[in-house]
């Protein structure tokens, strides 16, 4: 294939045949030559997609060998055929297993013990067949564990359609519901569902109740919510006492509840919202256990009778601290598990409610990610969670809360000798423009030397007060392995330091994210651990806006970007409220009606502010179908940099025309994702074997 004649094809007819958008707000007369990438039906639009996949893989065609290379290596170090740690719920052990060759999972149980008679619940593998993309959404069994209600998409648009499976006969109910989301609750009397659905930007807001067997025309509309803002979700107390309508916009909640024993009830109100205020319910016996930030910044914990939940009830259990942040607890029947997060790192700790005595969780290691696992049983003395660190592989333990033993349940096997001693992982600071310090978990080859010839993968997110894991990734072996150091930045805009750090990173502030990054960038070659001829980085959604900020900041800094899906188009997006997120983003971002909002959010926006310099080789990723950041955002932006920047470095496009924001479903096609994103960073850092 002629490389040169594929690019003519991008660069010039579809682009130089359609007419520039105008754009006028508060005075500012805006000129967007790409507007017209935005209509999908126009044939154009994807015959233009299709030549920059033509472009990307042209251009690539002199990795295939490493991709195949690095694809059989990450493949290699997967057990394919594997079995997940069952979890309890009543006389059922339920888990999952794959099955070498096969994309997706398996879900079954067994009945009384675990070495009963497997029973193959549902099989994603035969859900998928004959589709390019396949997600599960909701997984429900019934209280009595004979229906399945489980929800699917195959086109990675995230509509979920809605079944009913009959466990005893395993025969489909008649009735299947279109475009719901992935939040689901059954009442007690397993035969009455509660579903959401979304409108036409894919926002969950209406609520409905739905009884087994019935057509869904019948189903009763409960609920609907008309602030573009708030997303509405359902779900159901560990207790299984109440069914809790969640409406819940970035920065504001309200709460409603039903008892589950009596689903033809109305929903009853906790509190109503105040903007700003959030707050998450648990049930224990008589009363919610609610985590809010009212009048504390990194929450607190009250408690309030169910039977007059109003504020005036609220009474304070855990007081809010000014240095540690209150993430959420957990209760069971005698325990209440409190997760914090205090100096950038995770802290757990158990409290035993009869008796009010606590003891902490710990964990030995410098940096490390830790969460709850399935924990459906209310009476029980047993604490599932999954721990795993940057050099640790994700490991499943048990945790007696009465007795502190801990006792690990499986740890994920890596394929052909893996050696955790050989690998080092550490926390390290650097140092913000304003003085602030900013974490980084760092990992690297034991006999790694600070010279500077270090190459390195840089990554972070910094919004929606997200705090980035340092995770294990035996995909991540295939850098390691050739001396690639790799490094989160744990910028403002997360949580990792508490609310004021995500607070630090928003509105009129986020401009920190972007120079935390580069600051520790500079601090990683400051220091050599490598050197900006060697420096990758990688970032998806809004990672990949903060991709687009930092180039346009700091292009000389990096040597390679990959920006997955990214959300560049701020201004323009967030304007129109039609799509997904738009509006409920202005409590992130600021709402561009606004004047002051406008002119900040246009000064950062990546496709705003692409000029005629340098850049670094880059490699854009888009989804087809992407419901969150739309395909033409990242086509739109290649476009405006091929027109623009100066240099001979790499631009390519590749786009999912199978996919949404996730990527590839499936295993295997999400590996060969990856090979070629690695190849993409090895070839151009020049490691080519």
């Amino acid at each position: 294939m002629n490389k040169d004649n594929v690019l003519q094809k991008i660069v010039a007819p579809p682009i130089a045949e359609q007419q520039p958008q105008i754009l006028e707000l508060h005075g500012d007369r805006r000129v967007d030559n790409y507007f017209w990438m935005r209509d999908s039906s126009n044939p154009k639009v994807i015959t233009h997609l299709q030549a920059e996949n033509a472009h990307t893989a042209a251009i690539m065609e002199h990795t295939e060998p490493l991709q195949f290379q690095l694809y059989n290596e990450m493949l290699s170090r997967i057990k394919e055929t594997d079995l997940s740690v069952p979890y309890r719920k009543d006389e059922y052990y339920y888990y999952s297993r794959t099955e070498s060759g096969k994309a997706y999972q398996i879900y079954c149980r067994k009945q009384g013990s675990l070495d009963a008679p497997e029973e193959i619940l549902l099989d994603e593998n035969e859900l998928a067949a004959g589709y390019d993309f396949f997600e599960l959404g909701v997984f429900a069994v019934s209280p009595n564990h004979q229906i399945l209600a489980y929800s699917i998409d195959r086109s990675g648009s995230e509509q979920y359609t809605l079944c009913f499976l009959d466990l005893t006969t395993h025969q489909l109910y008649p009735e299947t519901i279109l475009d719901t989301y992935f939040s689901f609750a059954w009442a007690n009397d397993n035969k009455t569902g509660f579903y959401t659905k979304i409108d036409a930007a894919n926002r969950p807001y209406q609520l409905f109740r739905h009884t087994l067997g019935t057509p869904p025309t019948q189903d009763v509309l409960i609920y609907e919510e008309l602030d573009d803002i708030y997303h509405l979700y359902v779900g159901k107390t560990r207790s299984q006492a109440y069914i809790l309508m969640v409406l819940q916009s970035s920065i504001t909640t309200e709460v409603h509840y039903l008892d589950a024993n009596d689903p033809q009830s109305k929903f009853q109100l906790i509190h109503p919202r105040k903007t700003g205020i959030e707050y998450n319910v648990n049930h224990h016996s008589d009363y919610f256990y609610i985590v809010t930030n009212d009048e504390a910044i990194n929450f607190k914990l009250v408690k309030t009778p169910v039977a007059s939940p109003a504020k005036e009830n609220w009474q304070t259990v855990i007081p809010h601290q000014e240095d540690v942040m209150l993430s959420g607890v957990s209760l069971f029947a005698n325990h209440l598990v409190i997760y914090e997060r205090k100096g950038g790192l995770q802290t757990a700790k158990v409290q035993n409610l009869p008796t009010g005595e606590e003891h902490n969780i710990t964990f030995p290691e410098p940096t490390y990610s830790f969460f709850e696992g399935n924990n459906p049983e209310f009476n029980t003395k047993i604490l599932r969670f999954h721990y795993t660190s940057l050099i640790t592989p994700q490991s499943v333990f048990d945790y007696n809360m009465e007795t502190s033993q801990m006792e690990l349940k499986k740890q994920t096997e890596v394929l052909g000798g893996y050696d955790k001693t050989q690998y080092q992982s550490q926390w390290l600071m650097a140092t913000a423009l304003d003085g602030t310090q900013i974490p980084i978990s760092i990992v690297y080859k034991q006999e790694l030397q600070k010279d500077g010839k270090n190459p390195l993968l840089l990554t972070g997110y910094g919004a929606y007060g997200y705090s980035y894991p340092a995770s294990f990734s035996s995909t991540q072996l295939s850098l390691l392995d050739r001396g690639v150091i790799f490094a989160i930045a744990h910028i403002r805009g997360g949580e990792e330091m508490g609310r004021k750090w995500y607070e630090q990173g928003k509105f009129l502030q986020k401009k920190n994210t972007f120079t935390d990054f580069i600051a520790c960038a500079e601090y990683l070659i400051a220091e050599k651990w490598t050197a900006s001829d060697r420096l990758a980085i990688m970032g998806g959604s809004a990672g990949g806006l903060l991709m687009g900020a930092v180039i346009n900041l700091r292009p000389d800094l990096f040597k390679v970007v990959v920006a997955h899906v990214p959300f560049v188009d701020v201004v323009t997006t967030i304007l129109d409220t039609s799509l997904p997120l738009s509006a409920q983003e202005w409590e992130e971002w600021g709402n561009p009606n606004d004047k002051v909002y406008y002119e900040y959010m246009k000064s950062y926006s990546p496709y705003d502010n692409v000029e005629a310099k340098d850049y670094p080789d880059l490699l854009i990723t888009a989804g087809l179908n992407d419901s969150r950041v739309k395909y033409w955002e990242p086509a739109k932006w290649t476009a405006k940099l091929r027109e623009l920047k100066t240099d001979h470095n790499i631009l390519l496009l590749k786009t999912n025309m199978d996919a949404g924001h996730s990527g590839a479903s499936g295993r295997y096609e999400s590996l060969r994702e990856l090979a070629f994103e690695y190849a993409f960073i090895l070839d151009r850092l020049g490691l080519r074997n």
